[in-house]
């Protein structure tokens, strides 16, 4: 297991190690183990450089914002859609279900031209001269990267499985004493679904903050764009790999924090959706 985690572990450490070194001394060092040492010229150079190339404070700030909003939306809507599909009784069900899986076999790439001609036909407001008027096209805006990812399929799956672990009988004494159905799905299921809704937040949130093809293609302003679009400032003439490795440092961190917070919650909750009953 030491060695297995070492094996994972490895990029990571190369990534903030070369960090810390001239373009140069990366290159050099990548045929050795000194690549995972934090040996020779190091400093926080290529830090401060990043800064100096790209908007790096908007780009942190557009990507927690959006991500933040799909991941509290997604709960929502893909809890109460899991809600529907487990404790509820109604004609179709199987088959909605069916549909909702059946979407995950699609991949995004195939249907990312089709979304963005609809985005762009999608009513909004704009502000002119202090006043709100109707326009089209939700393209260049926060929205276009939020709205299309709040629903997901295989949240709904899990969301579904995990809710069918909880006894009925606990839906049947609430009806029984008066409670709706979203007071039996507010107050009964989502205390008892803490690890399915920590889960859900990992798996939404990395998808989230690493999303790069749908905002280069609806995304030109760079005070709209988010981290990940930041990586091609890097790659023009000759990359400097000190600085592209600053860059992937800083957005990772706040991956690396969110998986560790939650990882008690996310293994919980994989274990108990591989058991029905």
């Amino acid at each position: 297991m030491s060695g297995l985690a070492l094996f994972f572990i490895a990029p990571l450490v190369f990534m903030f190690v070369s960090s810390l070194k001239p373009s140069g001394q990366v290159m050099s060092d990548s045929n050795s183990v000194r690549a995972l040492l934090p040996v020779g010229d190091i400093s926080l150079d290529n830090y401060s450089a990043v800064f100096d190339r790209v908007p790096v404070g908007q780009f942190l700030f557009n990507s927690v914002l959006i991500t933040v909003f799909i991941v509290v939306g997604g709960l929502f809507v893909n809890s109460m859609a899991g809600f529907a599909l487990s404790r509820l009784e109604w004609r179709g069900r199987g088959l909605v279900f069916g549909i909702i899986i059946a979407t995950l076999i699609v991949p995004f790439e195939t249907i990312a031209v089709p979304l963005v001609y609809w985005v762009s036909m999608l009513p909004t407001l704009v502000m002119e001269g202090g006043v709100l008027k109707y326009d089209f096209g939700w393209l260049n805006s926060y929205h276009v990267q939020i709205v299309p990812f709040i629903a997901n399929a295989f949240a709904v799956f899990l969301f579904t499985q995990y809710f069918s672990t909880i006894p009925k009988s606990l839906d049947e004494a609430a009806r029984i004493d008066g409670a709706s159905w979203f007071m039996i799905y507010r107050k009964l299921i989502v205390p008892l679904s803490g690890p399915a809704f920590a889960t859900v937040a990992i798996l939404t949130f990395l998808p989230a903050w690493n999303q790069y093809l749908w905002p280069l293609m609806t995304v030109q302003k760079e005070e709209l764009r988010p981290v990940m679009i930041g990586m091609q400032y890097f790659f023009q003439l000759n990359p400097e790999w000190g600085e592209v490795m600053a860059y992937t440092s800083m957005i990772t961190i706040p991956v690396l924090v969110v998986f560790l917070a939650f990882q008690r919650a996310f293994v919980s909750s994989i274990a108990a959706t591989g058991v029905k009953g």
